[in-house]
């Protein structure tokens, strides 16, 4: 499932208990990722998923939800 690989990928690159992390997860507010870990966790996603994320794509991500329909629509 993509929420459960994007979950794995976010809690490894931010050290963040498993169950912080849901959909309407908010990356900035809630765990408290910084730009730097967003290009990170960019990074690991294209690489498991084998996609391109855009700049312009990543940057209206907000939510752990925002990320698993985005995937999921590329893959599509």
């Amino acid at each position: 499932m993509t929420f459960e690989k994007i979950k794995e990928i976010i809690v490894e690159q931010l050290s963040v208990d498993e169950a912080q992390v849901g959909m309407d997860t908010h990356l900035m507010k809630d765990l408290e990722a910084d730009s730097l870990d967003a290009v990170e966790i960019i990074m690991a996603i294209e690489d498991e998923f084998d996609i391109e994320v855009p700049d312009e794509d990543a940057e209206k991500f907000q939510s752990v939800g925002d990320i698993v329909r985005y995937v999921e629509e590329k893959l599509n």
